[in-house]
């Protein structure tokens, strides 16, 4: 088991996730007063299905791409997604 890759994977989602429109709608359904284990269980089975199809994905990705190929590309476009940020939030 590789617990640094462990680590690493769960502090980068868990911060990617926080304050994210997922959770405000979690968040949304859990003021409803309803049922908060209802609400914890559907939104965390949701991240998890969502999580398994990345992992599906990714691994048929490594498959045709090699790794250090994609993780440069994802290196890219998180840097690209965020210089869009920036940009567009600089009239706010």
């Amino acid at each position: 088991m590789d617990w640094k890759l462990i680590g690493t994977t769960f502090v980068a989602v868990f911060i990617a996730e926080l304050g994210d429109k997922t959770q405000l709608a979690t968040l949304s359904f859990a003021t409803s007063g309803s049922s908060r284990v209802a609400v914890f269980l559907g939104a965390a089975l949701a991240l998890v299905a969502s999580t398994a199809i990345a992992v599906i994905f990714g691994e048929a990705l490594a498959r045709a791409i090699p790794p250090r190929v994609l993780q440069r590309i994802a290196g890219v476009l998180f840097l690209l997604i965020g210089a869009w940020v920036l940009y567009s939030t600089r009239g706010s």
